[in-house]
């Protein structure tokens, strides 16, 4: 595992971040403090673009002039040719005249949007910025901001500033956003400390060549994932191309991450948007790597009619092995991933507690999890610490699922509890209160790495997490329905064809698991208390769950009952002693 300064953001990049965000000053008033970074963020990208092209400004006006008559596809072709990046403006402002025209902002600034490539038209489109920038003129606002960031401290130039680095100046902006957007930007915000974990997991054992890697993540958000992703694959091998796709609904974090792919210099192509259960853009796609926050106890109402038609398909489709509840869609994001893995891909997905249980035999969400593990693609489930995340306190947990195990992880399933692997944050942003740092990673990559049952790693009187691993039978049990007859007033059986007859309100169930043999449970449990009875063989229903609580459950003896007699004899005396001087 790499050493943990290649995940450190610089302090210059901070204070970067701070000055643009400082901007918020010349808005004051006009914007709530939410809103501010409905201006920053789309206006960070713009100087972006602009200190990227305005050392080819000039070719570009010349190119555009020269090629006017060819079709837009090849004058798209020859005007990003001649700007070296996959975008351009071809209109003739730069932010240096902007600002030596204070009486003509307003028409020049449109005008210098309206000459940005259609990608970038795109962007700005989803980021609503018209809206935006209505109010700046209206306030007499455009102007001051357009002046800030001109200035030498908002220069963003690929001279100073890589893209890597531009990328997380974007992320610490975005950041800083969620943290006054409070809980809705929180849902399309992750942060590093949780994604380098699920990268780590995910590239472990790795040494990537020079073949092309690509990865996915269906439901982007601000494409931090990905980012992470490449950066992480890049610190392995600086060689190996990477290939970032995702798709995103909401239509403000999806420009976002356009953004910062063309920031980055990737394929804003490969950047899109729609619902990925309903309106699947990578229909078809095999990806080696997957990572994804999905939303969790988000309804999946609006996309009933594509999923159910897409489940009937079966195997031809993505949702075949069953259908989640209808009030909760995670797992149906764990088989769309699924269903793009290529033969040697790994998926790590983030999900709560449900679909860990959620569901009897047969159900939906155990189908779901029949199919993973008898497929034996489930690798390892890692319980993150509570208030990991802006906008939940619940527990969560990282699914790490891969098409071809390692042969000694095969037909086993690695169980890593994590709850207790983090330090407290200075200061909460929403919901998290904790980080999984530098060494607390550590941690759980050599429980991971070291594939060991029942194993502490850390001081289990602080920081630590613990490990272990099962055969993927032992999640498996077979629902029986245990018969019993009916009798007549005399207490005689009644039979029908010389067989009892059974007594439908005396039938029962039980859950028995799947390492053991059915006649030798009813012998031992059932047998012994109701000899008469017997199991409906033809009833008996398979189900699967993952009760991590159960199997990390660490009993704590009750408190002495002397030692309780001993503290309210304490209290007591205490209290009348406080009466006593009350009173006195």
């Amino acid at each position: 595992m790499e050493d943990d300064k290649i995940y450190q953001v610089g302090t210059n990049i901070q204070e970067k971040a701070t000055v643009i965000w400082n901007v918020a000053n010349a808005i004051f008033g006009i914007f709530k403090p939410h809103e501010y970074g409905k201006v920053i963020l789309p206006m960070t990208v713009i100087k972006r673009f602009h200190d990227c092209l305005v050392a080819t400004h000039a070719e570009v006006l010349a190119a555009h002039e020269k090629h006017a008559n060819l079709a837009p596809g090849a004058l798209d072709m020859m005007l990003m040719r001649a700007s070296g990046y996959k975008f351009y403006n071809t209109s003739k402002f730069t932010f240096e005249t902007l600002i030596a025209d204070s009486n003509n902002i307003e028409a020049n600034f449109r005008n210098y949007l309206a000459g940005f490539s259609r990608n970038v038209q795109d962007i700005l489109t989803k980021f609503r910025f018209e809206d935006q920038l209505n109010t700046l003129v209206e306030h007499n606002a455009l102007f001051l901001v357009v002046q800030e960031f001109a200035s030498p401290k908002g220069y963003l130039g690929p001279d100073k500033i890589s893209a890597v680095d531009c990328g997380y100046i974007f992320e610490e902006l975005v950041r800083k956003f969620s943290e006054s957007y409070a809980e809705e930007a929180g849902a399309h915000f992750t942060s590093r400390d949780i994604i380098y974990l699920m990268t780590d997991l995910l590239l472990s054992g790795s040494t990537p060549g020079d073949a092309n890697v690509t990865v996915y993540d269906m439901t982007m958000g601000t494409s931090q994932m990905l980012s992470c992703m490449e950066e992480r694959i890049h610190a392995l091998n600086p060689a190996t191309p990477v290939t970032c796709c995702g798709q995103e609904l909401n239509a403000e974090t999806y420009a976002i991450a356009k953004s910062d792919m063309l920031i980055r210099g990737g394929d804003p192509d490969n950047m899109r948007y729609g619902n990925t259960l309903s309106d699947d853009q990578f229909g078809g796609y095999k990806f080696r790597y997957i990572i994804s926050n999905p939303p969790f106890g988000i309804d999946w109402k609006r996309e009933k009619k594509v999923v159910e038609d897409e489940h009937a398909r079966g195997v031809a489709g993505r949702f075949a092995p069953g259908l989640p509840k209808i009030s909760d869609g995670q797992q149906l994001f764990l088989l769309n991933g699924l269903s793009k893995l290529d033969d040697e891909g790994r998926m790590a997905i983030i999900q709560n507690g449900s679909p860990l249980f959620n569901g009897d035999a047969s159900s939906g969400p155990s189908e779901i999890r029949r199919y993973i593990l008898e497929h034996d693609w489930l690798d390892a489930i890692v319980q993150l610490p509570n208030n990991s995340f802006m906008n939940t306190g619940i527990a969560t947990y990282v699914w790490l699922l891969a098409r071809n195990k390692p042969e000694h992880r095969r037909g086993k399933v690695q169980l890593i509890d994590a709850s207790h692997c983090f330090e407290p944050r200075r200061k909460s942003i929403g919901d998290k209160r904790n980080d999984i740092t530098g060494n607390c990673r550590q941690l759980i990559m050599q429980a991971y790495e070291a594939f060991e049952h029942d194993v502490v790693y850390g001081d289990p009187e602080g920081i630590y997490c613990e490990s272990k691993v099962f055969e993927t039978q032992e999640f498996g049990y077979n629902k029986i329905t245990v018969e019993r007859p009916q009798r007549d007033e005399a207490g005689n059986v009644i039979r029908k064809k010389g067989k009892p007859v059974a007594d439908k309100s005396l039938r029962d169930t039980e859950n028995v698991p799947m390492t053991e043999d059915i006649a030798a449970y009813m012998e031992r449990e059932v047998l012994p208390y109701v000899p008469d009875a017997w199991v409906d063989d033809k009833a008996t229903k398979v189900g699967y769950e993952i009760p991590m609580t159960r199997y990390f459950y660490k009993y704590q003896a009750p408190e002495a009952a002397d030692s309780i007699a001993a503290r309210i004899s304490a209290l007591e005396a205490d209290i009348a002693a406080s009466l006593k001087n009350l009173f006195s």
